[in-house]
């Protein structure tokens, strides 16, 4: 029978935060090719690039330390599986997606720690 180990992150490090609008929040998930979701979690709508994979980031993740580079983010408080933007560019309406992280602890934890840095 095969062991198996749950092994959670224990850090995560963040390189940058930057607030934006909802819109420009969303603007940014439209590619050529469509859109890519974005994360809600307990009242931040939030997107997030992760460090390429190096020897270096590699260890940290085994270490249980995850690296975002940069962090996009605006309030909202109820959640909604989908949010719709008028793009101008693509002259067209465009749905976006929104997951629901609430149930991951390393999402609430930064959720948690944004809203009181936010306060600062």
């Amino acid at each position: 029978m095969a062991k198996i180990t749950y092994s959670p992150a224990e850090e995560l490090i963040i390189h940058e935060v930057i607030a934006m609008s909802k819109d420009d929040l969303m603007r940014e998930r439209v590619t050529p090719q469509g859109t890519m979701p974005l994360y809600w979690c307990d009242g931040i709508l939030f997107s997030f690039s992760s460090l390429p994979m190096s020897d270096d980031i590699t260890k940290d993740y085994l270490k249980g330390k995850i690296h975002w580079l940069e962090v996009h983010y605006t309030r909202m408080d109820e959640f909604t599986p989908v949010l719709s933007l008028d793009e101008e560019e693509y002259k067209t309406k465009m749905n976006i997606r929104i997951i629901d992280t609430t149930f991951s602890n390393i999402h609430k934890e930064f959720a948690r720690w944004l809203k009181s840095s936010i306060k600062k």
